[in-house]
């Protein structure tokens, strides 16, 4: 007999989301397991500075907090709670949540994974994790867990695991685990699935956007919700700038499985509920990400304000005055932004900044001292003279950099209510080939396939606008790499984005990625396109490469950059679109 669909939450989209999400999604409508994702590159590095001043922490201390105003609820009303908030120390969080019940009362059997920290084999690392699947959960919650934390864990397995559990699936039952990998990454992010970051914001009321859940079926479909009454919207547009957030190509690998983006099937199901149906599952890879960071060394900067005119020669003048300075730093990094306008009105929009970012092995050369030698230039300098704070000291930076080691070398354990401790062995992979036939994904630097000329398709009108009144787009990082998304709505729209938006196009729009090798990727089940951009964020977030480390808002400038489009496909004077 068939289970009825798993209805299953999001509460948390990152450390530091929004405080009452738990409670909200407990009090909005019914659930079976509620979710939340508290990792990301920086929150590591994070976690490991936490550790080393109070080596009994290293997890999301902020997860105790909603679950202090929320375990009662939680428990009244039968929902499992499933998260990766243990961090760097699982076990710990999973003790500190029992102290937080039994002090309140409250009967709940917790359970924890563990396995993924990788520390003793890794020199100089401040933290080093193997990303786990969801096995380690699934095993948990059939063990009878309320609660559940892990450390390092997929941020879709939080999903999948649950989904596994609730249907009792099978290892290999690729095609219903990809499916609920694909809802989980939709998920994973919170409000980004329910109208938060979204190109087409204007749209919709978006001032406090609701959480997202997903109801998955026996067969992996789900069909991605909120509760009613919530703000925000779920649309296809709102699913698909999730699903092509934060990806790499059509094949999403992941320990458990290996989920076929090209493959996934968007359609409305009523208000507010868009239906995900299609996906092809294969085999996952016999080896897991590790992501590894570590201290990179110390970090300073100063911004001087340049108002009203000769601003580059403003620019020149301060440069040369700490140039002997800067000549033993290990790098200094200039950046001029062109804040300022042309008969401004008011002094902040005839303003621009000068960003001086320096780097080096020792806090000594990037210290107080030279921040301070910048402000002494204050009545010596160019006129208008000023900066937008004061000499501090150095700060340290991270860099996080990611490797694969065999899923077999990783202990991946399920530590159970009473305690057992369970070992989750990897998934064994058959030696029978999938009979569907493969669709390979381009290799980087690989010819582009020949598509139809750009321009109308009727030899008809154009007009030069911004590439984002006719497409959205979600950008963000992985590491030191970005991907870009960027999707129409329209399959006459697709055709033209699909002949236009070439990787040469994309680099000549923003010249920023033209030193690195874009590759490209075509989606055309969700009339999408997604770039990675290996490289350009360096050595990842931490490091603070450049003005947007995260790549949050490539896409957004990608929209704005102008590019001959027909003209028959742009919006309306009356606003609506095609």
């Amino acid at each position: 007999m068939s289970r009825r669909p798993l209805r299953i939450a999001n509460a948390s989209g990152f450390y530091g989301d929004r405080a009452t999400a738990m409670r909200d999604m407990l009090t909005g409508g019914p659930l079976d397991v509620l979710t939340g994702d508290y990792l990301a590159e920086l929150t590591m590095l994070i976690l490991g500075r936490d550790r080393l001043k109070h080596p009994e922490l290293g997890y999301a201390k902020t997860f105790l907090r909603q679950l202090e105003d929320s375990l009662a609820l939680a428990r009244e009303r039968g929902v499992r709670i499933v998260a990766n908030a243990g961090g760097l120390n699982p076990a710990g969080l999973a003790d500190a949540v029992r102290d937080l019940a039994a002090r309140a009362g409250i009967p709940v059997s917790v359970a924890h994974v563990e396995g993924d920290d990788l520390m003793p084999y890794e020199e100089d690392a401040l933290t080093a994790n193997a990303y786990l699947g969801g096995a380690g959960i699934t095993a948990c919650l059939r063990a009878g867990a309320d609660i559940v934390v892990t450390g390092r864990v997929t941020d879709a397995a939080l999903v999948s695991g649950p989904a596994a559990w609730w249907f009792d699936w099978a290892p290999d039952d690729w095609d219903r685990l990809a499916g609920a990998v694909v809802a989980g990454h939709v998920l994973e992010c919170g409000t980004q699935a329910t109208g938060g970051n979204y190109s087409f914001f204007t749209a919709h009321d978006v001032r406090r956007p609701g959480f997202p859940l997903a109801e998955i079926s026996e067969d992996g479909s789900a069909v991605v919700t909120k509760h009613p009454g919530t703000g925000g919207a779920v649309t296809p547009g709102t699913v698909t700038a999730q699903l092509l957030y934060e990806t790499q190509g059509v094949r999403y690998l992941g320990p458990d499985v290996t989920a076929r983006l090209d493959t996934v099937r968007l359609g409305a199901d009523g208000p507010d509920r868009v239906r995900l149906s299609g996906v092809r599952g294969e085999a996952p890879p016999p080896t897991l990400k590790v992501g590894v960071t570590r201290i990179g060394g110390w970090r300073n900067e100063i911004v001087f304000v340049l108002t009203g005119l000769d601003i580059e020669a403003k620019a020149a003048l301060v440069r040369a005055q700490l140039a002997e300075l800067l000549a033993d730093v290990d790098t200094a990094t200039w950046t001029l932004a062109r804040t300022d306008h042309d008969d401004a009105d008011t002094e902040e929009t005839a303003s621009a900044l000068l960003r001086l970012v320096v780097r080096d092995s020792s806090p000594d050369r990037v210290g107080r001292a030279l921040t301070s030698a910048a402000v002494e230039l204050a009545l010596g300098s160019y006129p208008g003279f000023h900066v937008t704070a004061p000499p501090a000291p150095a700060q340290p930076y991270g860099v996080f950099a990611s490797s694969t080691t065999p899923a077999a070398w990783v202990p991946h354990t399920a530590v159970l209510p009473d305690a057992t401790r369970l070992p989750i062995p990897p998934v064994a992979v058959r030696d029978t080939p999938d009979p569907r036939p493969p669709e390979p994904e381009p290799e980087p630097g690989s010819p582009e396939p020949a598509p139809p000329a750009p321009g109308a398709p009727d030899g008809g009108a154009t007009t030069r606008a911004p590439l984002g009144l006719l497409a959205g787009a979600r950008s963000g990082d992985k590491g030191g790499d970005a991907n870009i998304g960027v999707w129409v709505e329209t399959d006459e729209a697709w055709q033209w984005l699909r002949a236009t938006l070439t990787t040469a196009t994309l680099q000549a729009l923003l010249p920023e990625t033209a030193p690195h090798p874009v590759t490209r990727h075509e989606l055309p089940h969700l009339r999408a396109l997604n770039f990675t951009v290996p490289g350009i964020l360096g050595a990842g977030v931490a490091s603070g490469h450049r003005f947007d480390p995260q790549a949050k808002a490539l896409g957004e400038w990608l929209r704005a950059r102008r590019l001959d489009i027909p003209t028959h496909l742009l919006p309306t004077p009356e606003g609506t679109r095609p």
